[in-house]
């Protein structure tokens, strides 16, 4: 299930790749460890909560609210570096990698109601036990889809840039837009409600 959350371009895969492009493909491993890490944590949050999220939805609406704010925050600061960048080149940053990678899958908003609602419908139909045991594998299975994906996108993303230029010069200008989208699909559910 994480495999798959994550597999489309998101705001942690790109940034796995944009660090194995920026620095060095070690750097975008760390990266994905350190995000992949904070997957664990909220998909236990998601399952183990799950009957409390389910007797209190405005959680989740705050959640969602807040997750708006740090899309549309985190769309005009790569917006704002890919026209910083254009006018001069920017250095090669250093870094905690594993825990900048940590923070941005923390400031995730849709990971815990994604789990939420995957594990509700699981749970529905027979196929997820929301039992201890049955926890712990859930969310292994989480951390390897996770880890598997951000390995993937920091280690394609040598075969992406001698491919296609285009994604490593506007990468800052890809994820800005990728998150001003996502900030905009989930303020209008949000409103929809």
């Amino acid at each position: 299930m994480a495999f798959v959350g994550v597999l489309p371009p998101g705001m942690l895969n790109m940034t796995a790749m944009k660090t194995a492009i920026s620095v060095n493909k070690k750097a975008g491993l760390l990266y994905g460890l350190g995000a992949a890490i904070i997957v664990v944590l909220q998909s236990f949050a998601a399952l183990y909560f799950a009957g409390f999220f389910a007797r209190h939805p405005e959680i989740i609406e705050n959640l969602s609210i807040a997750g708006v704010v740090v899309l549309f925050l985190l769309s005009f600061f790569f917006l704002w570096q890919a026209r910083r960048k254009t006018s001069r080149e920017s250095k090669i940053k250093r870094g905690n990698y594993f825990l900048i990678g940590m923070v941005m899958s923390a400031l995730n908003m849709l990971a815990i109601p994604y789990y939420l609602i995957y594990s509700t419908i699981l749970e529905a139909k027979g196929y997820l036990i929301l039992e201890k045991w049955h926890i712990v594998f859930f969310v292994i299975g989480a951390f390897l889809g996770a880890f598997s994906i951000f390995t993937l996108y920091a280690l394609l993303s040598g075969v992406l840039v001698s491919r296609v230029r285009f994604i490593a010069k506007n990468i800052n200008y890809i994820l800005g837009l990728l998150f001003l989208t996502l900030g905009i699909l989930l303020l209008i559910d949000l409103l929809n409600k």
